[in-house]
C-alpha cells in the first residue's frame, strides 16, 4: 500500500503561533490506535490524528516522531 496522500497542519511549521495556519502535504501509512496514525512527512514518520470538527489532519513532527 502506498498511503493516502493529504493535506495536514504541520507541528514544526506552526510553532510558536497562536492558531494553526501551514499545511503542507503528508502520506497516512497506517491506523495505530483511535484517532492515531502513521503518517510521513518529509521522511519524517510521525503520529499524526483527525480533527473533525475542522476536518484536518494534525502531524507532530516535533514530540510524536516514530523511530
Amino acid at each position: 500500500m502506498d498511503g493516502m496522500k493529504t493535506m495536514a497542519y504541520i507541528q514544526s511549521l506552526n510553532i510558536g503561533k497562536m492558531q494553526p495556519e501551514i499545511k503542507d502535504e503528508i502520506t497516512i501509512l497506517e491506523k495505530v490506535g483511535n484517532n492515531d496514525y502513521i503518517a510521513d512527512y518529509k521522511g519524517v514518520k510521525c503520529h499524526a490524528l483527525f480533527n473533525c470538527f475542522v476536518c484536518a489532519y494534525f502531524a507532530d513532527d516535533v514530540y510524536r516522531r516514530e523511530k
